[in-house]
């Protein structure tokens, strides 16, 4: 019941500032009828019901946010009412005030245990009732909008899963692309053994080995490694794999040609000048890439190379020495007008030759120790029985049993060179 005939007059003159939805359910169609009336005039939309069952039902409507209950009623009482209402799977949250006359603690305890969020003593004070509906409605509005949300932000989340199946299946092909542009993984040239091995970090990186033929007695090889990862950077060693590629010979950077037609080798370090020059005028982002070419004689095991900020060639000689070769250098399309320099070497048959990217070097064991020059030595060492392809795998097993895995922070490639002579 309320509190007194000019109360009710007062709150009747005032209007809600946020209208809900509200239940009221009392057996009594008395306190029922002024309960609903004040209600309406604050500008709420009121369903009374006179039984649990149907203030359940009535309920279960989402937009129903607040329930006010009696707390004796016949064959329910207002606790039992709410933990039954906490059972329903209904959508969004309803905020329950029970109306009761007890004020005892265990009454309090007994009804928020149920389910209850705010209590208020009979008789009702209407200014009271009204505070206590409008932080019911805060607290239904707050949950309002967090569902909102978190529907907007699953659906953003499906977007960006679709997004992600299309970048992955983007990348997939990606790979596969790049898989072609080494899909001649091994060659012989005569009696020479040319072998790429290449591990991305990612689903593409910026690593590429490959060879090309020059003439009938020549073979040029390269590797590069461009700085950083992912598709920028496998954008950049698939230009550059293209620049330097059989398949089109009169681009081919590295090539020139004779008086007579022909064509021939271009002195390595020119080459590299050319393609310091190409890739810093092409290519306006803050990106460059270390680079091996080399041109190798098939038959005499002549060869002239150059060394931009790559790691150093490893020429396993065939009595078992091991020596270190190339000059430096800058990266290519780090400064303009760099100036890179050939160096000449022999191959004698037995001997091999390679040529391999930081990421093996720099690959870290568990302990974060990287291999090292004299680490890749000793898988050198390991695999030095075996030739080719099977080389190659070797040396990929010696550097996953290093890292404890076969996944590698950074892009690992490599060129093995196996020089055997002219008559093989």
């Amino acid at each position: 019941m309320l509190h007194a005939t000019d109360q009710l007059t007062w709150s009747l003159t005032d209007t809600a500032a946020d209208p809900q939805r509200v239940v009221v359910l009392d057996d009594s169609r008395a306190q029922r009828m002024l309960l609903s009336t004040l209600l309406r005039r604050w500008g709420h939309d009121v369903v009374e019901c006179a039984t649990p069952d149907a203030a359940l039902a009535a309920a279960m409507d989402p937009t129903i946010g607040v329930v006010i209950s009696d707390w004796v009623m016949p064959g329910l009482t207002g606790p039992e009412f709410c933990r039954r209402l906490r059972a329903l799977r209904r959508e969004g949250y309803v905020y329950v005030i029970l109306l009761t006359s007890r004020s005892e603690d265990s009454a309090l305890t007994e009804g928020l245990e149920a389910g209850a969020d705010d209590f208020l003593t009979k008789p009702l004070c209407p200014p009271e009732l009204r505070a206590r509906l409008t932080a019911g409605g805060r607290i239904v509005a707050m949950q309002r909008d967090l569902v909102h949300k978190n529907r907007l932000l699953t659906g953003a989340l499906g977007k960006i899963r679709t997004l992600y199946n299309a970048l992955d299946q983007d990348l997939d092909e990606a790979r596969r692309l790049q898989s072609a542009q080494m899909q001649d993984r091994f060659r012989r040239f005569g009696a020479t053994d040319v072998s790429l091995w290449l591990k991305a970090s990612g689903h593409i990186g910026g690593d590429m080995v490959g060879f090309f033929p020059v003439d009938a007695r020549t073979v040029g090889v390269f590797a590069l490694d461009v700085s950083g990862h992912g598709v920028a950077a496998a954008m950049i060693a698939a230009r550059v794999a293209g620049i330097l590629s059989a398949a089109t010979p009169d681009q081919n950077i590295a090539l020139t040609r004779r008086r007579d037609g022909t064509l021939c080798a271009l002195a390595p370090h020119l080459a590299a000048a050319r393609l310091n020059a190409l890739i810093l005028s092409e290519i306006q982002a803050e990106r460059y890439f270390t680079l091996v070419l080399g041109f190798l004689d098939l038959v005499s095991g002549r060869m002239w190379l150059v060394q931009a900020g790559h790691p150093h060639p490893i020429i396993l000689r065939a009595d078992g020495r091991v020596d270190v070769v190339g000059a430096g250098g800058l990266p290519i399309g780090l400064i303009e007008g760099a100036k890179y320099e050939s160096v000449k070497l022999g191959l004698h048959p037995g001997d091999r030759m390679l040529m391999c990217s930081d990421g093996l070097l720099e690959c870290p064991d568990p302990q974060g120790r990287a291999l090292e020059a004299e680490g890749l030595c000793r898988l050198v060492a390991q695999a030095a029985h075996l030739s080719g392809p099977r080389f190659m795998a070797a040396l990929e097993a010696g550097l996953a049993a290093h890292a404890g895995s076969d996944s590698f922070p950074d892009d690992a490639s490599a060129v093995l060179i196996e020089f055997h002579g002219a008559g093989g």
